[in-house]
């Protein structure tokens, strides 16, 4: 159980909801001992805290890299294949599930490059965190368009992905991994995310899951020197300075 926390007496009516949402409960930050995790509900939004670290999640964040020139260059957009399916104005909309949303940011690439994402989370925390963050970049001119593409369950994909109706064009996989980069924001960003989840313990489950959903690709994300997800050797690779994108494509 994660507490949620405010400053602001004005907050607490939204605050209750969220506790009981998450099947918790809200109190004043000043309530709060200094070592114990929580979730910050204040005017600019929600955000994961723990002792002098603080998580933020905010999609405006990404805006430089969904201008066209720079969303061209993404090695995930690459991996998807989109620019070589010949999506454009008047073709048949594009379908991806991205089975491990976390905090939404390769979603939301892969929405601006086109695809309309399903997006699956099944930790409520992190979960409410990202809600948060959809909320606030719907109101932004330059996403709301591209978010408008995100749906997001709060849910567990690989039970999600065994009742697909029809198959999807792309499912995006990328189960969390330690120490994936030297950046000294996106460790704190792991540190606190590693405390309400641990990295897949079911990758061959999740692998499993996302093949019998028979999309025309699957996309993995992994650490550059990595194993395989699940032991299974891609249709071909995609490498960057310190991920790789593993692509299976449907026979």
């Amino acid at each position: 159980m994660i507490t949620v926390c405010i400053r602001d007496s004005e907050l607490k009516e939204k605050a209750g909801k969220l506790a009981e949402q998450l099947q918790s409960e809200w109190r004043f930050v000043s309530e709060i001992d200094s070592d114990e995790l929580y979730l910050l509900l204040d005017s600019e939004g929600l955000s994961l805290v723990k002792g002098t670290l603080q998580m933020y999640p905010d999609l405006r964040n990404l805006i430089p890299r969904i201008r066209k020139s720079n969303l061209e260059r993404e090695l995930l957009i690459k991996a998807s294949g989109i620019n070589r399916s010949g999506a454009g104005p008047g073709t048949k909309e594009l379908i991806a599930v991205d089975a491990t949303a976390g905090m939404g940011e390769d979603a939301l690439l892969l929405a601006a490059a086109g695809f309309r994402v399903n997006l699956y989370e099944k930790d409520p925390v992190i979960a409410a965190l990202l809600q948060d963050s959809l909320l606030r970049a719907r109101k932004s001119e330059e996403l709301s368009e591209i978010v408008s593409r995100m749906e997001l369950t709060v849910g567990d994909s690989i039970t999600a992905m065994e009742t697909f109706q029809s198959p999807p064009d792309l499912i995006f996989l990328d189960p969390m991994f330690p120490e994936r980069t030297k950046s000294a924001s996106v460790k704190k960003k792991f540190q606190l995310l590693h405390l309400l989840e641990h990295p897949c313990e079911d990758e061959e489950c999740l692998l499993k899951a996302a093949r019998n959903a028979q999309p025309g690709r699957i996309v993995i994300k992994r650490p550059l020197k990595g194993p395989f997800l699940g032991g299974i050797r891609p249709s071909f690779s995609m490498e960057g300075k310190a991920v790789r994108y593993d692509c299976l494509l449907r026979p």
